[in-house]
């Protein structure tokens, strides 16, 4: 036993190290958001192309979650809450429109190969990666390895090419404000109110997990953060060098989801996942102007609002460029709630209704001869 943990540990220590290696080459080339890029794609290659056995426990990602959920909360002030009330009628209308691109999406890749409609769908629903791979392996019929692919390429890409897009001057000429940080020098600052929010954020994120709330652990410190701000103790900024970790942590745990090694017809399902992820990226970026129209928002918030990736992901992104992280974190909310509740029980019922007209055509056809 004590053998087995010693072995774990070891494992968990290299992939660590190679993470950490990761980042600082993105570092060094001055590549957006390198501390979640880095890991992410140094784990796919090495993960992929060598037979070394990782180990990343989910309590890692976890506290990585919790950290950026406290940094979200901070960004939930009075104000800000009131700007996402008055843009909520926008949030229902974009995520609609995302929705109903993403079957078109999937009516696509059913017809141009031979992915039936209800994976080549499953795969397309844009972020609730787990709350989807789940629906996946309730539902008979489904094609369980195209739809984690398809979904696991479709958060990679999004993850890589938004901070891409985000720096072009194009979209950084808005004036987003610059993001302020806490030295190592300046942590002292932040005691002891860091330690009361650490234990809510702490406590929020178990609370959540327990009641099974969608991402707790980044959810319940946000609803934890927040509920202190609007109670009017102010909680410290994080240091830069805290909020590298939890990119780290994070980066490194969608890094280790693919596993190619596990895959049929390797060629044909990645090239339809690669095009699945990148038209749901035209529909997110044509999404994002119409938002601009909209509402008085900054490209670079916008793009990361209808971005189809994570929350956790896309709140990271935000902070680091200086986009609004509140209207960020507000959309990606809105989204996360909605694929929780509402996109189940509808593609459930969906996939109902097919396999009624499925059924009635088999009738009718028997009953023609």
């Amino acid at each position: 036993m004590n053998q087995h943990v010693s072995t774990n540990d070891k494992r968990i220590i290299i992939t660590g190290i190679i993470a950490v290696l990761g980042g600082a080459i993105f570092k060094i080339l001055h590549i957006p958001v390198p501390w979640l890029l880095g890991p992410m794609v140094v784990m796919v290659m090495i993960n992929n192309v060598t037979k070394w056995r990782f180990t990343w426990p989910n309590y890692l990602r976890d506290s990585g979650m919790v950290m950026v959920g406290y940094t979200i909360g901070l960004a939930m002030t009075s104000a800000a809450l009131h700007e996402i009330a008055r843009q909520l009628p926008s949030m229902i209308l974009l995520t609609f429109l995302l929705m109903l691109w993403c079957v078109g999406i999937a009516y696509l890749v059913s017809k141009f190969s031979d992915s039936d409609f209800r994976s080549a769908l499953l795969g397309s629903v844009p972020g609730g990666l787990t709350q989807v791979i789940l629906l996946a392996e309730e539902t008979k019929g489904i094609n369980l390895a195209v739809v984690t692919v398809t979904q696991v390429v479709r958060l990679m890409i999004i993850v890589i090419m938004m901070p891409l897009l985000v720096s072009i001057p194009f979209v950084v000429q808005d004036g987003a404000s610059s993001v302020t940080v806490t030295t190592v020098g300046e942590t002292v600052g932040m005691f002891p109110n860091i330690i009361f929010y650490a234990v809510i954020c702490v406590a929020f994120a178990i609370v959540g997990n327990k009641i099974h709330f969608p991402t707790a652990y980044l959810l319940g410190p946000v609803i934890g953060t927040a509920i202190l701000q609007l109670a009017g103790i102010s909680g410290p900024t994080l240091p830069t060098f805290v909020i590298n970790i939890a990119q780290l942590l994070i980066g490194t745990h969608v890094g280790l989801m693919l596993h190619a090694n596990q895959i049929e017809h390797k060629l044909k399902t990645f090239s339809l996942a690669i095009g699945s992820g990148f038209m749901l990226m035209v529909g997110s970026i044509l999404l994002s102007i119409l938002l601009t129209v909209l509402h008085h928002v900054t490209e670079s918030t916008a793009l990361l609002s209808l971005a189809p990736g994570g929350m956790d992901q896309m709140s990271i992104i935000a902070h680091e460029i200086g986009a609004d992280l509140s209207i960020v974190s507000g959309y990606q909310l809105f989204r996360t709630f909605f694929i929780f509740f509402a996109v189940p029980p509808l593609l459930k019922w969906l996939f109902h209704v097919m396999e009624r007209k499925k059924h009635g055509r088999k009738i009718t056809g028997y009953h023609s001869r």
